[in-house]
């Protein structure tokens, strides 16, 4: 298994992920893991459009990833994991699938959720979820775009709950 990245955007496939992130890592396939954008059509014909060129997409339930990255079903591919929240993340991780770094992008505003940065807003039930990752091994960064400074995302995540101090 050749995992290359794994991000957090609640965007999914979009302009930085198709036209920086992609480009920049090389990548072959992208993977969205999502139990209700799998049996979307409509969604995931969006996603097929804002896939660049030659880049295979998978937009895979849960389960069905786990089973076919443990199968080892994509061979050497470099792969992208796009997901939308850390939640999934943890069911991979969990489940043995090898990630050593998530980068967090973007996560919406929503009702009562924390600011981390002008892009990352998060619940209690993510925080939880981070912090779980972060004990299973994974590191977890945010880099909005490759050329930007890196920071260490759990940080970031203490300093916004301690009021920005």
């Amino acid at each position: 298994m050749n995992i290359i990245g794994a991000r957090i955007d609640s965007r999914l496939v979009h302009g930085q992920v198709a036209n920086l992130w992609i480009p920049k890592l090389q990548i072959e396939r992208v993977i969205v893991v999502d139990d209700s954008i799998s049996e979307s059509d409509i969604e995931k014909s969006g996603l097929r459009l804002a896939t660049p060129t030659g880049v295979n997409l998978s937009v895979l339930p849960i389960e069905r990833a786990i089973n076919q990255l443990k199968d080892d079903r994509y061979g050497n591919q470099r792969l992208l994991f796009v997901l939308k929240s850390p939640a999934i993340y943890l069911k991979l991780v969990e489940a043995g699938i090898p990630i050593k770094e998530i980068n967090v992008g973007n996560m919406a505003k929503t009702e009562g959720s924390l600011k981390v940065t002008n892009s990352i807003n998060v619940v209690e039930s993510d925080i939880q979820d981070f912090e779980a990752i972060t004990k299973l091994g994974t590191k977890v960064i945010s880099q909005m775009v490759p050329g930007v400074k890196e920071e260490d995302f759990m940080t970031l995540l203490d300093k916004a709950k301690e009021g920005g101090k």
